[in-house]
């Protein structure tokens, strides 16, 4: 390995993983932006649901250090970064505790937003069973006795959980309505979501395979997995066309003066086969998408 883990702090810090972060508050910035398209923001919900998704993210990556570690992912023939519990610093023990910490501290975090955002009952029950599947989610990918992540369903959960009910419920939350014309900017999300998982996956081709996680890019080659990447970023873009035109809102098209640093990050993962080499394009397709939505955004409100 090219990076060792010399301390706990460090050790904590690699396995948080920063770099995740704005990706998982695309989401929530995009429900938001479309709440306040409609004069229906507020800025508490906008506040508790982006820490709430900042808690699950963290929560999903110490999960995912701890699971990965568990059925051999982490082994020393990976590829990509290396992983707190792999290293040796953090104990399995010391990350599950730090698993309950974050799962509680979403949990809270999530109640408090509830509390604050719904006055039907019926409805807060709908979204607080939302949340426990999220934490569900999150801590199943990588751990437990039949982790979904290595049957291949990753993608899946991406997409429902960081595309079409991120943006939703988020959109939801602010207005107590729901316009189905969100869907598109939704589905966008969803892609893009997928698209860096799909990169982490590609990366992580020979260690996956030999711990039988069998994620997509396993099953179905790298050739293969390049053109679902670029159809997945796409697809994200012409997702965002058909919202422009649900909605006979052009200034949101502006989003598509991103496309070209996503297809940058499309042509990087078709020609760059080194798993060192293709590491920062997942950062890369994160921070795209953050870009995309604030851009987006711009567009829609004051275009």
């Amino acid at each position: 390995m090219e990076v060792t883990l010399s301390n706990k702090k460090q050790a904590w810090m690699h396995a948080i993983r920063l770099r995740t972060l704005p990706l998982a508050l695309s989401s929530i910035l995009m429900g938001s932006f479309l709440a306040a398209f409609q004069d229906q923001f507020r800025l508490w919900v906008f506040l508790l649901a982006a820490l709430t998704t900042i808690f699950l993210q963290i929560l999903s990556n110490l999960a995912n250090d701890y699971g990965d570690s568990i059925h051999g992912a982490d082994s020393a023939d990976r590829e990509g970064p290396i992983r707190a519990v792999q290293s040796g610093v953090i104990s399995l023990g010391e990350m599950k505790k730090a698993m309950f910490l974050f799962g509680t501290l979403s949990l809270i975090s999530g109640l408090a937003l509830l509390y604050i955002s719904l006055q039907d009952w019926k409805i807060f029950l709908l979204f607080l069973g939302l949340g426990i599947a999220s934490i569900i989610a999150a801590v199943t990918y990588t751990s437990g006795s039949k982790p979904y992540g290595y049957a291949g369903l990753g993608d899946i959960s991406v997409f429902l959980f960081f595309g079409l009910l991120g943006v939703m419920g988020t959109y939801f939350l602010h207005s107590l309505s729901f316009d189905w014309s969100i869907v598109f900017p939704a589905v966008s999300l969803g892609f893009f979501s997928s698209a860096v998982l799909n990169i982490n996956n590609i990366r992580d081709i020979k260690a996956d395979t030999k711990a039988g996680k069998k994620s997509i890019p396993v099953r179905i080659g790298r050739e293969k997995a390049v053109i679902y990447n670029w159809a997945l970023i796409i697809g994200g873009n012409v997702s965002l066309v058909f919202f422009s035109i649900t909605n006979e809102n052009y200034g949101c098209l502006v989003a598509l003066a991103v496309f070209p640093l996503m297809a940058k990050v499309g042509n990087a993962v078709a020609n760059k086969t080194e798993a060192r080499d293709l590491d920062p394009y997942l950062k890369k397709m994160a921070i795209s998408t953050l870009l995309w939505v604030i851009v987006f955004g711009i567009g829609i409100l004051f275009f």
